[in-house]
């Protein structure tokens, strides 16, 4: 973890164009990937951007095969981009995004293939405050088109949070979070399986809009109700 610690040391004080060529390949082990995202999430906080894995070498480098570090599922809400959110650049992320960050068959069906074909051993499930479609089925009532597929999902964080005193839609999103992060370490028969062998890790996160900060949710570990 300190060569880690040292490595992005060295990528925040520098800015040459050609440091990404001198430096050791971005980690795969999923701690030390997830602790990559930690220090880039801090970057994104401070705006001290690295733009790493963003030239033209980096995008020939990986054309005739990927190698991501991090299995990322969040919502498509345009405020929540997660390559800039964890400053990481081409390549780096598979990122799955679909409305309220919920995992129907499609969604797991993306991650299986990016945990068991491409050996991502990292899954990221990143809710986000402020929600729409968390509001939305707060709210509840008829929904237009096929947005009651996704508030179908969503239903059992709502109702969790009935009781609950604060701001119901980002309770609910946070235990969404939870939910999800749950179903993807019992989900059969691929990413169960993984889990269970130790080589997938899954853990939650919460972003704010407001600050870019976000707040990990590890094994059994709650964000913050805020």
């Amino acid at each position: 973890m300190r060569s880690i610690t040292l490595l992005v040391a060295a990528i925040t004080v520098c800015s040459a164009p050609a440091l990404a060529a001198d430096l050791a390949k971005a980690p795969t082990a999923p701690d030390a990937a997830l602790e990559w995202l930690r220090y880039g999430n801090e970057r994104h906080v401070e705006g001290r951007y690295v733009h790493w894995h963003q030239s033209p070498e980096r995008r020939r480098e990986v054309a005739m095969q990927e190698r991501p570090h991090a299995i990322v599922l969040t919502c498509s809400d345009s405020r929540v981009p997660p390559e800039l959110v964890f400053d990481q650049g081409i390549g780096d992320l598979y990122v799955v995004r679909v409305a309220g960050n919920v995992a129907g068959e499609k969604e797991l069906a993306s991650i299986e293939y990016a945990a068991e074909q491409l050996g991502v051993s990292l899954v990221v499930v990143l809710g986000h405050q402020r929600c729409n479609i968390v509001q939305m089925a707060v709210r509840g009532g008829a929904m237009p088109g096929h947005l009651g597929s996704i508030v179908a999902s969503l239903s059992p964080a709502v109702a969790r949070v009935k009781a609950m005193p604060g701001d119901a839609a980002d309770q609910a999103a946070q235990i969404n979070v939870e939910m999800v992060v749950d179903q993807l370490r019992e989900s059969e028969p691929v990413l169960g399986k993984l889990s269970r062998a130790g080589r997938l890790k899954v853990t939650g996160a919460f972003y704010n809009v407001d600050r870019g900060d976000v707040t990990w949710m590890g094994s059994g570990e709650k964000a913050e109700r805020r």
